[in-house]
């Protein structure tokens, strides 16, 4: 790690879906120019399996992710952080920027229904890349 990568942390409560799509298409897409993260307050057992198969979908596996708990040092160690739904178990630390993409929780939905979630967080993961001077290398993930 360099200093002058940027760290982003997403955050959702379980750890399961949106955080998870969410780390894996801005990991994707930055090809090592970003340290990505993600964590849950009260993290799930596992992916979410129709989060799982809708990044495979796209050529993104998911099937080695395990949820994992949110820390204070996880947000210490981020410049950007960005909160999906996780209400107030996120710390705040002055002098980082702190995003929140309201979204819809994938839990307990079909594929068909996840499958916009994932593309709106597609878009928002190259907009985030943009602002952070980033260039995608690949600025398609389907």
């Amino acid at each position: 790690m360099t200093a002058t990568r940027p760290q982003v942390l997403f955050v959702c409560v379980h750890n399961a879906g949106r955080s998870q799509m969410a780390a894996a298409l801005l990991a994707h897409h930055a090809r090592g120019a970003v340290e990505v993260r993600s964590a849950g307050s009260e993290p799930a057992d596992r992916v979410n399996p129709a989060v799982r198969q809708v990044m495979a979908e796209i050529g993104i596996d998911l099937s080695a992710e395990q949820p994992k708990r949110l820390t204070t040092d996880a947000v210490e160690a981020s410049d950007v952080v960005i909160t999906m739904g996780c209400g107030d178990a996120c710390p705040v630390f002055p002098g980082k920027r702190y995003l929140d993409w309201e979204l819809p929780d994938p839990a307990g939905r079909p594929a068909e229904e996840i499958r916009p979630i994932r593309d709106e967080i597609d878009a928002r993961v190259q907009d985030l890349l943009t602002e952070l001077g980033v260039a995608p290398t690949d600025t398609s993930s389907r």
